[in-house]
């Protein structure tokens, strides 16, 4: 009897367990194994605010990454999977700005009135777009990576990719940040994103404030009876450590914009460590005997372009079964 070689996924947040359940699902005669040092409900990924928002990666790949994803997570909300809203709402920019290209052919999408928008804003635009409560989202993703067969490892800390092809001639690195050690690759730089979740007090529609590049921007999305507060972004802090003046500075900020956020009771705070990186990094380095796939560097656009990815990783997994990568 032959054994099915072995593929290993490092890194068990969003794009990590994507990819995993993707490879497994597949069947491409292959086992599929993650190993991570922390359970997807300890990840990074477990805290985002998750929005359906490809603005922050770059890549020339980013739209169609994204536009799958988008596809992916609607039919996940139709098909009531755990965690996956689609709803609709506003972003706006508080310099006039035209409506970015990708937004163009979104489901509700149209010009905001200046009647709209909130006060210090000149521009918008209201869309159609998936919102991911992470934790029951993750939780789910995993149950389906196991039914697919694919197994998970966790609490194990590699000291460097090499030691993942002990188990694997073809390892998929979705390390996150952790790639900056792994790799190494010092182009990836942590960056600190902070959110506050209080009792909503009835909003059905998000609202996301448009920027340039991640930083002190304002938003809040709805999450049934959650209502997640946004946000920052504190380049080269890699702790996931809640700071009680950002996290009172994100509060004033929703309050300011939409005053029925104030007095909402504070239910608790989420932080995570977005990977940031010039450009996502998605290739193939062929090593002979061995193959390591990466998919990491998605900046605060994992989520978004997580599915799109997955399929990328998967279509060049098969080519490497295949002879042809």
């Amino acid at each position: 009897m032959t054994t099915r070689p072995l593929v290993l996924i490092v890194g068990a947040g969003v794009s990590g367990l994507t990819t995993a359940v993707r490879l497994a699902e597949r069947k491409l005669g292959v086992r599929v194994r993650i190993r991570a040092e922390q359970e997807p409900w300890a990840s990074s990924s477990a805290a985002a605010g998750a929005i359906w928002d490809p603005i922050y990666a770059k890549h020339a790949r980013v739209e169609h990454w994204a536009s799958r994803s988008y596809a992916v997570f609607s039919e996940l909300a139709r098909s009531g999977f755990p965690g996956v809203r689609v709803i609709d709402g506003v972003e706006a920019s508080r310099v006039p700005i035209p409506t970015p290209g990708w937004a163009l052919d979104l489901p509700g999408y149209r010009d905001c009135r200046p009647a709209e928008l909130p006060v210090g804003f000149a521009s918008g635009w209201r869309y159609t777009a998936p919102i991911i409560d992470m934790p029951p989202y993750l939780s789910e993703l995993q149950a389906r990576l196991t039914a697919a067969g694919g197994e998970l490892i966790f609490g194990e800390r590699l000291g460097g990719l090499g030691d993942a092809f002990a188990d694997a001639a073809i390892v998929i690195n979705c390390s996150g940040v952790g790639a900056r050690e792994l790799v190494p690759d010092p182009e990836v730089q942590p960056i600190r994103g902070q959110l506050v979740a209080v009792r909503n007090p009835g909003l059905r529609e998000f609202f996301a404030e448009h920027t340039d590049e991640l930083g002190e921007m304002t938003y809040f999305l709805p999450q049934g009876d959650v209502l997640l507060l946004g946000g920052s972004a504190e380049k080269g802090e890699a702790e996931p450590l809640a700071d009680t003046q950002i996290a009172a500075a994100i509060v004033r900020r929703c309050v300011e914009i939409f005053p029925v956020i104030g007095g909402a009771d504070i239910l608790g705070h989420r932080t995570g460590i977005r990977p940031w990186r010039s450009e996502v990094r998605l290739e193939h380095e062929d090593l002979g005997d061995r193959h390591l796939v990466h998919n990491y560097g998605h900046g605060g656009a994992g989520v978004s372009l997580s599915w799109g990815c997955a399929d990328d990783v998967a279509d060049l997994v098969q080519g490497i079964l295949e002879g042809d990568a």
